[in-house]
């Protein structure tokens, strides 16, 4: 209360100095961060789980220098944030903060330096495709599977501005493209890396138009998904 009363127009300003003027703000702006924040209890498992994994991976990159994935880290800490601030609207189901999870958690795991040197990331797992595309990678599942729970989280977003009822065909295409959208933005902020560390794992345009395909095929998993499951207990907050 006395933040508000101390920062309010009401305040005679020229009772503060600059200094405790600014530690006020700075109070106010953790109390309005933390109040805005919403977690359901049956969330805490997930959230905590976030923070453990990025203690831990935060830990090793440090150690291996990798420099790379430390801003990847600072990317899923910026995600984390932007899903526990819009939860209290949108009301994320768990089973799409699980994905989330588990996408960021093999996310990081990518990065993670193997004993030749090499980052997980690297990995061909089926060689069904050679040089230059290299298919099937550990880097097209991660991207495929992220993507799938990218388009889940659009249209969870979405979700409550639909009205009832309405084609699934077109909602399809939407969220479709919303997380095709989101699957660009990955690829400018790859780009971004390459620009601003000396050496990165991001690789080439094949490795750019090969992330996009499998972002694509995500997509299109999450939006058959989502038409098999037509009803709102698909977002149920306790499945």
């Amino acid at each position: 209360r006395e933040v508000w009363e101390e920062t309010s127009p009401e305040f005679s300003m020229r009772k503060l100095s600059p200094i405790p003027l600014a530690k006020n703000y700075f109070v106010y702006t953790i109390l309005y961060t933390y109040t805005s924040m919403y977690i359901h209890p049956s969330q805490k498992k997930i959230l905590w789980s976030f923070v453990a994994s990025l203690l831990v991976f935060t830990t090793i990159f440090i150690a291996q220098q990798n420099f790379e994935f430390i801003g990847y880290v600072a990317i899923v800490l910026l995600l984390l944030f932007a899903v526990l601030f819009s939860n209290k609207f949108v009301r994320y189901p768990n089973f799409v903060l699980w994905g989330l999870f588990v996408w960021s958690f093999f996310h990081m795991l990518g990065g993670v330096e193997m004993a030749d040197g090499n980052v997980i990331y690297t990995l061909i797992l089926i060689p069904f495709v050679a040089e230059p595309y290299l298919i099937l990678k550990y880097d097209q599942i991660i991207h495929a599977f992220g993507f799938f729970v990218a388009t889940l989280v659009m249209y969870s977003v979405l979700y409550p501005h639909l009205k009832k009822p309405s084609s699934f065909l077109g909602v399809g295409i939407v969220v479709a493209m919303a997380g095709l959208g989101l699957g660009a933005l990955n690829e400018i902020i790859e780009f971004f890396m390459t620009v601003l560390l000396p050496s990165t794992n991001v690789g080439g345009y094949e490795n750019t138009a090969l992330d996009l395909v499998f972002n694509f095929v995500g997509t299109i998993l999450a939006a058959f998904f989502l038409a098999h499951k037509k009803t709102h207990s698909v977002l149920d907050l306790k499945n």
